[in-house]
């Protein structure tokens, strides 16, 4: 899936370019904005647990699209802090929202036939958002742009910003 490896590299870019602004944010803290980057996309668990399985076995009515709206993704995002020590619970959920939402603003440049997003804001709003779109999930270059961008910050973070911070 080209998309979710996209937004995978745009989320270790922006994890990285944080981490020039922030010393603290380490190479562990790193990959919690690349595991943000991810969460929305959880409602392809649709494609291991088929919705209509999940509703048979439950006895209700099911679907994982919330997954892959605001209020979905924030509670992922708050069971995934809560899974880590006291210590760093603020500052894994500021960075897996930080990863959710580089997800969603990648999301806005998708192009949709429609013209309209899915409901990205429920609970917020119940309507899409009207754009225009820049790329197809199906295109490769939006992934080979990444690649290109996350090898160019991997270069810098390792030859420029380590001389720096052994200069100190």
């Amino acid at each position: 899936m080209a998309d979710l490896f996209t937004h995978i590299l745009f989320g270790y870019v922006l994890g990285i370019v944080l981490s020039w602004r922030y010393e603290w944010i380490s190479y562990p803290f790193i990959t919690a904005v690349m595991i943000g980057s991810t969460l929305p996309d959880l409602n392809r668990i649709d494609l291991v647990l088929p919705s209509d399985m999940i509703s048979i076995l439950l006895g209700v009515p099911f679907t994982w699209s919330p997954l892959h709206r605001v209020g979905g993704t924030f509670l992922v995002v708050c069971i995934g802090a809560l899974l880590v020590p006291n210590a760093y619970r603020r500052v894994v959920f500021a960075l897996l929202c930080t990863g959710a939402a580089s997800h969603y603003a990648l999301d806005l440049l998708l192009y949709k036939p429609s013209g309209m997003t899915s409901p990205l804001l429920w609970p917020f709003m119940t309507q899409g958002i009207a754009v225009d779109g820049f790329y197809l999930s199906s295109d490769r270059w939006p992934v080979v742009a990444a690649m290109a961008l996350a090898g160019l910050v991997w270069l810098i973070d390792r030859r420029w910003m380590s001389t720096n911070s052994s200069d100190q």
